[in-house]
């Protein structure tokens, strides 16, 4: 799947009625691909998706039979696609509805943002990832260039939104209080999701600070800890007081304090 063959995909996925661009997101877009790392096609829709036409053509340029859901297939985020082989290579077509990706990107501009449950996220799906996937895609097809400028926009990360986030900490001080449940209780599981919920909602005001676009928990504390501002040796801790809970009271106490420390260096950076 080198460049030619990707664009000319592209190309037969916007002859589909309602497709209006098809991008590379992910980490091929980034460059932060391994080999092995699957291609990620945004299929930028409007209206009522052509989704017959859509397995007529994943038939035609799949080496085997794939199955694509309906729009909502796969939850209310990432809101359906398919997982194709194709010259043998992994190549998934993610459905994004267009409308709904330029009412986030208002949001965004407006210093507002959500987080819904969805499959496959377990920190929650942040709305703005929305933004920031139009940001760092490479625009394979865009006939109409309606992708293309939605793109060069959210490149200027909005200012509002790193205050919204930065806001939010208060999450993170909170979850951490609530992880002091599991060390009195002694259950290692309730801190655990305390703490990976503390850690995560600090790398979003991290990012939110910097101005830096984070879509998803992938490598998002090896992503935090290399933003200028971060704190000192910032993914190294984290990621200690996520792979280590423990399952004392003494040991989970330990744990949630190292975490309580890490936050508040986090509130500090961002306070600044």
């Amino acid at each position: 799947m080198d460049d030619v063959a990707l664009r000319a995909l592209a190309r037969r996925l916007v002859e589909v009625p309602s497709v209006v661009a098809v991008v590379l997101g992910g980490s091929r877009a980034r460059g932060t691909h391994r080999p092995d790392s699957d291609f990620d096609l945004g299929l930028y829709y409007r209206g009522e998706l052509d989704v017959p036409a859509l397995r007529s053509l994943a038939a035609r340029v799949a080496d085997e039979p794939a199955e694509l859901t309906e729009p909502g297939g796969w939850g209310p985020w990432v809101n359906g696609g398919g997982w194709l082989t194709i010259r043998g290579r992994r190549v998934d077509w993610l459905y994004r509805d267009l409308d709904r990706v330029h009412r986030v990107w208002d949001d965004c501009r407006a210093g507002r943002y959500e987080v819904g449950a969805q499959a496959g996220h377990p920190l929650g799906f942040y709305s703005h990832a929305y933004a920031g996937e139009a940001a760092l895609c490479r625009v394979l097809a865009d006939p109409g260039g309606e992708v293309t400028a939605l793109r060069e926009a959210a490149r200027s990360y909005p200012a509002a939104l790193g205050e919204a986030l930065v806001a939010g900490l208060w999450e993170a001080d909170f979850a951490v209080r609530l992880a002091g449940y599991g060390t009195s209780g002694e259950d290692p599981a309730y801190a655990a999701g305390c703490l990976f919920r503390a850690i995560g909602v600090a790398c979003q005001a991290l990012h939110g600070h910097a101005g830096r676009w984070l879509i998803n928990e992938k490598g998002m504390v090896a992503s935090a800890g290399r933003l200028p501002a971060a704190p000192e040796r910032f993914a190294a801790r984290a990621q200690a007081v996520l792979g280590a809970i423990g399952t004392s009271r003494r040991e989970i106490g330990e744990t949630v304090t190292r975490a309580a420390t890490l936050v508040r260096e986090v509130r500090r950076i961002v306070a600044g």
